[in-house]
């Protein structure tokens, strides 16, 4: 069974600290998802209420299984009402969609979804319907594996007006760059903020508008088996190693003293790289049959710098690691790869950090934010201390 991922990214509109676009999504216990993208009228504070309070009561209720009709009908009835311009409105677009990939969109004055399959566009039968005076447009999703469908506010298409295009970049184009861009290994987050980017470049770097990009991606499985620290005791060694390796996908060592003991149970040696592809991350090392071995702590603060930059919703810049380096093949496997993480965190004193006021404590914080931010990106992951 394929799993599904999910990562957006928005930009506010020049000299405001609020977003007018707002983005909700309540995962299903079944493995499905409900997301719903939200444009408020105007921008700053006023779109963000607006755009908040019809994201989170449209995907509470959807998430619930309430008719399209009645949240419809609800929203209507909630949200305040715009001085100016008389009406209370907020544009969105609702996905709800289930773990074998089959569901609805349901779109409300949003520019149409793109859905890409093989990373080609396909086009999507919309069916006009109308509830409480609202024209929706109703599409049936059936995504395949590494099919990605990417959902946007108006201030995608508006990218450019009076900047670098005379009249933005119309759905055509957009299609085209998506299809352009689209590589199987790509992230949902990534392809997202590949997407904002341009955006944000089109815009001169001073959006003229919220610009909010949500990708979905239904995508293999993989899970990652981790293993961080030496067990507190020498006679669970071989138990640890056994259960780590017993563990199917892929696996990946952290720290030199656990490397040692993985070697050793596994009768062979590790080998050491001497190239320091980053000043602040140390070299990485190789065992057979470990796909990744690196060193601990240092490896781990650098990793989370990577994931906080990663999982922001805000920051324009393209979410990719390219380097050869520990912390970002660390990164691409946990952040990017993995769908779920098994985590074997050994409870050991580092003989070796003795001196370099470094602390079971340290390692032990590094992962529990680890884990955080691995669950925020609606990955699985479980733990065992040892």
């Amino acid at each position: 069974m394929n799993v599904l991922e999910y990562g957006y990214v928005s930009l506010n509109k020049k000299n405001e600290e609020l977003c007018g676009d707002k983005v909700e999504m309540i995962p299903s216990d079944n493995g499905g998802a409900t997301l719903v993208l939200a444009d408020g009228m105007g921008s700053g504070v006023k779109a963000n209420i607006l755009s908040t309070l019809t994201s989170k009561i449209l995907c509470t209720m959807a998430a619930a299984n309430v008719p399209l009709n009645e949240c419809i009908e609800t929203i209507a009835g909630s949200l305040p009402v715009c001085k100016e311009r008389g009406v209370a409105y907020s544009t969105f677009s609702l996905l709800t969609i289930g773990a074998d990939g089959n569901g609805y969109l349901a779109e409300f004055d949003n520019p149409p979804a793109i859905l890409l399959h093989n990373g080609s566009y396909v086009p999507l039968e919309r069916a006009e319907k109308v509830f409480d005076n609202k024209k929706l447009y109703i599409s049936k999703i059936n995504m395949q594996s590494g099919d990605v469908l990417l959902i946007m506010s108006d201030g995608v298409v508006h990218a450019g007006i009076g900047e670098t295009l005379n009249f933005g970049w119309d759905i055509k184009e957009i299609r085209e760059f998506a299809e352009i861009q689209y590589d199987p290994a790509l992230s949902a987050r990534t392809m997202a903020s590949i997407m904002a980017n341009a955006c944000y470049e089109l815009y001169g770097h001073r959006p003229g508008d919220d610009t909010t990009v949500l990708a979905v991606k239904y995508r293999a499985p993989l899970t990652v088996n981790m293993m961080v620290g030496p067990p507190s005791s020498p006679d669970s060694d071989s138990l640890v190693v056994r259960e780590f390796m017993a563990s199917g996908g892929k696996h990946v060592v952290c720290g030199g003293t656990s490397s040692q003991v993985v070697a050793r149970e596994l009768k062979t040696t590790v080998s050491t790289s001497f190239d320091y592809l980053d000043k602040d991350v140390p070299p990485i090392g190789y065992i057979n049959g470990v796909d990744l071995t690196c060193e601990g702590v240092l490896t781990l603060k650098k990793l989370l710098q990577y994931a906080d930059k990663y999982v922001s919703v805000s920051d324009p810049d393209i979410k990719l690691f390219k380097g050869k380096d520990g912390a970002n093949l660390l990164a691409q496997i946990l952040l990017v790869d993995a769908s779920e993480v098994n985590l074997f965190v050994g409870r050991g004193v580092n003989l070796a950090h003795e001196g370099l006021h470094i602390d079971n404590k340290t390692k032990l914080d590094s992962v529990v934010k680890l884990i955080n931010i691995l669950q925020s990106l609606n990955k699985k992951v479980a733990i065992k201390y040892y």
